[in-house]
C-alpha cells in the first residue's frame, strides 16, 4: 500500500496547475520536435537545460520528460505520412506505415500508432511504478557477452525478416556495419575508414543516413521511376480504425510493450532493437503476411510503436534506481538532476521521493495528454496527403535539407545526404531492404565495443560467449532464427515431393 500512497502523493504534486502546464508544454513541444528530422529530444533538452537555474526541480523534470516521450509520439507522424522518420526509434514505423498511407489507410496507421503508444506508455509506467528496483537489479547482472549476443539477435532477426532475400538483407546489414565503423575507434581512439576526410572524424550521423535512405531516396525514386505513373498518394480513407483493425492491433500492442520494456532498462541500443524485433515478430505471427511490404500491415505499425514507447518509459528504471542512463536523452536528464544537486541512484527514492513520484505520476498524465493531442489531429495530418505529389516531394526534400543542415550546420552533410539518397534509390531499384543498413549502423559500434569488452573478460577466449548461461541461451536463439526457417522449408519440400 505504501507504493500507492506515494503514487497518490505524486499525483497531488503533478496535478498542480503549474506542473500540469509544464507537462502540456513539454508534450506539445516534444510532438513538434518528433516531427522534425535531425532535432530530436536529446538536443532539445540539452538546449533547454539553462531553465534549471530558474524553474524548481519537479516542474523542470516533468517538462523534460514530456519532451522525451512526446517526441516519440511525433516521430511516427512523418514516418507514416512522408516516409521521413523524425527519430531513429520510428524508422520501423515507416516500413509499413508509409505503405498504408500510399494505399489510403493513413488514418488507421496514425490511430493505431497513437493508441498503441498510449497503451504501451501506460502499461510501462505501471511496471515502472511496481517493479523499478527489481528490473534494474536483474539488468545490472548482464555483462558484455550478453549485450553482444542481444545485438547479434537483432542483426539476424532483422536481416532474416526484411526483404525477400536473406542474402540481400545481410548485404544491407553489412553496408550499415561498415558505415558505423567510420570515425574514431570507441576504445583505442584510433581514426579509421575516414579516407582523409576530416568531416568523417566524428562518424556519420544516423539521422542523416535515415533521412537520406528513406526520405531523399523515396523522392528521387519517385522522380526517376514513377514520375509518369498515375499512382496517387492522396486517396483519403477513414481516419478511424475498423473493427478488424482493432482486432489485429491490440495483440501487437501488448507484444510490443512486452518486448520494449526490458530493452529500455539495459544499455543495449535504445529503442531501435525492440522496434526491429517487434516488426520481425509481427511479420512471423501475422495471418496477413502478404500485406507486409505491399499495401502495409497494421501490425507492422502497432507492434513497433508500442515497443518504442514502452522502451522509452522503461529508461526511467535504471536512471532513477541506479543513476545509469541507457539513452542519450536519459543522460541529459541525469545532468539536469545533477544541476539541482540531486544524485540519482538507490537513495533517490528516500532523499527526493516527492520529485520521483511526481515524475512517475506525470507519465500517466502525459500519456493521456498526448492521446488527447494526437487523436483529434489524425484527420488534419492525413490532409497532408491531399497535396499534389510534385509539391509534396519538393516539400519533403526542403524539410529533410533543413533538418540535416540544422544538426551540424555543415554543407558537407547535405552532399552526403544526397549521395546516400542515390544509394537508397539503387537499393530500392534492385530490391535491397534499407532498414538493416540503419540497424547495422546504430548497433555495429555498440556490438563491437561489447564484443571487445567480452573478450577482455574472457582473457581473449571466445568461449566466454558460451560459458555464461544467459549468453548461451541468446546464442541458441540466434542459431534457431537462422536455421529453423530453412529446416522447415526443407521439410515442406520433402513432404511435397513425397
Amino acid at each position: 500500500m505504501d507504493i500507492w500512497n506515494q503514487l497518490l502523493g505524486g499525483f497531488v504534486t503533478a496535478g498542480t496547475p503549474i506542473n500540469l502546464l509544464w507537462a502540456f508544454v513539454g508534450c506539445a513541444l516534444g510532438t513538434a520536435i518528433g516531427v522534425l528530422p535531425g532535432l530530436g529530444p536529446a538536443v532539445t533538452v540539452a538546449m533547454l537545460l539553462p531553465i534549471t537555474a530558474q524553474v524548481e526541480p519537479t516542474a523542470s523534470m516533468i517538462f523534460f520528460a514530456g519532451i522525451y516521450y512526446g517526441a516519440m509520439y511525433g516521430g511516427s507522424t512523418t514516418s507514416i505520412l512522408l516516409n521521413t522518420p523524425g527519430e531513429t526509434g520510428t524508422m520501423v514505423t515507416a516500413l509499413e506505415g508509409f505503405k498504408m498511407a500510399k494505399s489510403g489507410r493513413a488514418g488507421a496507421a496514425l490511430a493505431t500508432s497513437a493508441i498503441g503508444s498510449f497503451v504501451a506508455g501506460t502499461i510501462a509506467t505501471i511496471l515502472v511504478t511496481l517493479f523499478a528496483p527489481v528490473v534494474a537489479e536483474f539488468a545490472v547482472k548482464l555483462g558484455p557477452p550478453e549485450y553482444f549476443m542481444l545485438m547479434m539477435l537483432a542483426f539476424t532477426t532483422v536481416s532474416a525478416v526484411l526483404g525477400k532475400s536473406t542474402l540481400r538483407g545481410l548485404t544491407a546489414l553489412f553496408i550499415g556495419l561498415a558505415i558505423g565503423l567510420v570515425g574514431l575507434d570507441q576504445i583505442s581512439g584510433q581514426v579509421r575508414y575516414t579516407g582523409g576526410v576530416p568531416e568523417f572524424m566524428d562518424g556519420i550521423e544516423v539521422v542523416l543516413v535515415a533521412v537520406g535512405l528513406f526520405a531523399v531516396g523515396e523522392c528521387l525514386y519517385t522522380a526517376l521511376y514513377e514520375g509518369r505513373s498515375e499512382q496517387q498518394m492522396n486517396r483519403m480513407g477513414s481516419v478511424h480504425m475498423t473493427k478488424a483493425e482493432w482486432k489485429r492491433s491490440w495483440p501487437a500492442w501488448l507484444r510490443g510493450t512486452a518486448l520494449g520494456f526490458p530493452f529500455g532498462t539495459i544499455p543495449a541500443g535504445g529503442s531501435e532493437i525492440p522496434t526491429f524485433l517487434s516488426y520481425g515478430l509481427e511479420r512471423k505471427l501475422s495471418k496477413h503476411p502478404h500485406e507486409f511490404g505491399t499495401v502495409g500491415a497494421i501490425e507492422g505499425v502497432a507492434g513497433p510503436e508500442a515497443a518504442n514507447n514502452s522502451s522509452v518509459t522503461a529508461t526511467l528504471v535504471p536512471l532513477l534506481t541506479l543513476g545509469i542512463p541507457t539513452s542519450v536523452t536519459a543522460a541529459i536528464l541525469l545532468s539536469a538532476l545533477q544541476n539541482y544537486g540531486i544524485n540519482a541512484g538507490p537513495q533517490l527514492f528516500q532523499t527526493s521521493s516527492t520529485l520521483v513520484w511526481a515524475l512517475i505520476a506525470s507519465l500517466y498524465i502525459g500519456n493521456v495528454m498526448l492521446l488527447v493531442l494526437n487523436l483529434p489531429l489524425v484527420g488534419l495530418w492525413v490532409k497532408l496527403l491531399k497535396i499534389p505529389r510534385p509539391q509534396l516531394y519538393a516539400g519533403i526534400l526542403i524539410f529533410a535539407t533543413v533538418g540535416v543542415y540544422g544538426m551540424r550546420q555543415s554543407a558537407f552533410d547535405l552532399f552526403l545526404m544526397l549521395g546516400i539518397g542515390l544509394v537508397g534509390v539503387a537499393m530500392r531499384r534492385f530490391d535491397f531492404p534499407t532498414a538493416p543498413v540503419i540497424v547495422g549502423m546504430i548497433l555495429g559500434p555498440l556490438a563491437e565495443a561489447q564484443m571487445r569488452n567480452g573478450l577482455s573478460i574472457g582473457e581473449g577466449k571466445w568461449s566466454v560467449f558460451v560459458e555464461r548461461p544467459m549468453s548461451m541461451v541468446l546464442l541458441c536463439i540466434v542459431v534457431a532464427v537462422l536455421v529453423l526457417p530453412r529446416l522447415m522449408a526443407l521439410l515442406r519440400r520433402v513432404r511435397a515431393a513425397g
